[in-house]
């Protein structure tokens, strides 16, 4: 009798992890409805309707927080509407869900140049150069960008007006 009680116990606990894992996708599949939203986002920002990019990729994150490229779309967003501070901050949230993301370090590495920030900067194109010694297309970009530095409008302060 008194083992009975275990067997019950280690039964039910049995039962309940496996049907929790059952339950779970894999972090590679993203769910196919923010996938649509992302393709949307992007076509959004193709044509330079910043506003409605912005609307579509932040749904598709509400829809699917770990997809990575939505990070990185409203990242290219906020970097189009000379938000760097923003862009940074949602490569990061890119970077946290996948470290070595070649897209986010490029992406992060961009908005540091036209905040200024060039130490940095190099400090994600050595990232960049590690993770493809051979070379590639985001590397070949943050290069020109650091190269090329902050574009004029952005390293020129804002006037501010005085109203009185």
């Amino acid at each position: 009798m008194r083992l009975l009680s275990n067997v019950m116990i280690a039964a039910i606990a049995t039962a309940c992890v496996s049907t929790s894992a059952i339950g779970q996708r894999p972090d590679d599949q993203i769910s196919p409805r923010s996938m649509e939203l992302l393709a949307k986002g992007n076509a959004h920002l193709a044509a330079g309707r910043f506003v409605e990019a912005d609307e579509a990729l932040e749904t598709a994150l509400a829809v699917d927080p770990r997809n990575r490229a939505a990070y990185n779309s409203l990242a290219r967003v906020a970097q189009r509407e000379r938000l760097f501070g923003q862009s940074i901050r949602y490569t990061r949230k890119a970077l946290l869900l996948e470290p070595n993301d070649r897209d986010a370090i490029a992406i992060q590495g961009e908005a540091m140049v036209e905040l200024g920030a060039l130490a940095k900067a190099k400090e994600n194109q050595a990232k960049l150069q590690k993770l493809c010694p051979t070379g590639c297309a985001q590397l070949a970009e943050l290069s020109a960008t650091i190269t090329r530095g902050p574009s004029v409008a952005s390293a020129t302060a804002p006037e501010v007006s005085k109203k009185n």
